[in-house]
């Protein structure tokens, strides 16, 4: 059994497949970011899922591609957990822009994300090559979710936000001072706290103040993370992630001024992974 899973700082999504390549088995465990959660919280939100546990015994290969897995040290520790609760499996872990470009093309290209975090790559059609490692939420992440929900606290609270749009704001979020600054410096997991304000832009009907926002934040994901890369003037430009796919119209304007050539938007990369996977399985019988 194989078994592969995509995983954030939100959530991981696992899918098992046969040695044909058929689905056995689709779950979703809280994200397993190791960068951000402690070994101890990683160990815990990996056992909770109780289906994984029925087949972990089962499983023999093991392809985990995740946020926080670009450097060494996280990376060793989430691949010994695996190898740890996977007991008869081979263990292989890989930065998450590695599922981004196998999800969207076997050929040369860009590849960027914009998730809860975002990255960019080139990608030579085998091996994924991170121009400018990513320092996380803090100093990068542009145009991520955890980017626009710092941008509308900021607003909201620095009265930048339009008036009918901060009573729906106030309505769906909890935005007393306290609370949030709890959150943000004493709770686990601040980035995904600050990505989940975010959603606010992509369930509302889109106006004047979310495109502005949206507009900044991926002008900035292109000037720092897509045209440092020389190869994006002559190859496609994939976007993979939630924030990427119901921004298409935005950064295709974008793209355009720059006269960027987009490729391919996927907003959950777990299905092309599966693809992916499959072709790999036809290639090994032959």
């Amino acid at each position: 059994m194989i078994l592969i899973a995509d995983g954030g700082s939100t959530k991981a999504d696992w899918i098992l497949m046969d040695l044909l390549g058929k689905q056995q088995l689709k779950t979703r465990t809280e994200g397993l970011n190791p960068a951000v959660f402690s070994e101890k919280a990683l160990h815990q939100r990996l056992e909770t899922n109780a289906e994984l546990a029925k087949v972990k015994n089962k499983v023999t290969e093991v392809y985990f591609y995740g946020a926080g897995c670009g450097t060494v040290k996280p990376t060793l520790v989430l691949k010994s957990i695996f190898e740890k609760y996977f007991k008869n499996a081979k263990v292989i872990v890989k930065e998450d822009t590695y599922a981004a470009a196998f999800a969207v093309t076997t050929e040369p290209g860009i590849v960027c994300i914009l998730g809860t975090g975002s990255n960019s790559c080139y990608f030579d059609g085998e091996h994924v090559d991170v121009r400018i490692p990513s320092l996380g939420y803090i100093l990068m992440d542009e145009a991520s979710g955890n980017y626009f929900g710092k941008k509308l606290l900021r607003d909201y609270y620095y009265h930048k936000m339009p008036k009918e749009i901060a009573a729906k704001f106030e309505f769906e979020f909890e935005l007393d001072a306290d609370t949030i600054k709890r959150n943000l410096y004493k709770e686990a997991n601040p980035n995904t706290y600050l990505a989940n304000f975010a959603k606010f832009i992509l369930k509302n009907e889109r106006n004047a103040y979310f495109n502005k926002v949206l507009h900044k934040g991926i002008k900035e994901f292109f000037k720092n993370r897509i045209l440092p890369i020389n190869e994006s003037k002559e190859l496609p430009v994939h976007f993979v992630g939630s924030i990427a796919y119901f921004s298409q119209d935005i950064i295709r304007d974008v793209a355009r001024y720059h006269m960027i050539k987009l490729g391919k938007f996927v907003q959950r990369p777990i299905d092309g992974l599966i693809e992916f996977h499959r072709n790999k399985l036809k290639l090994e019988e032959v």
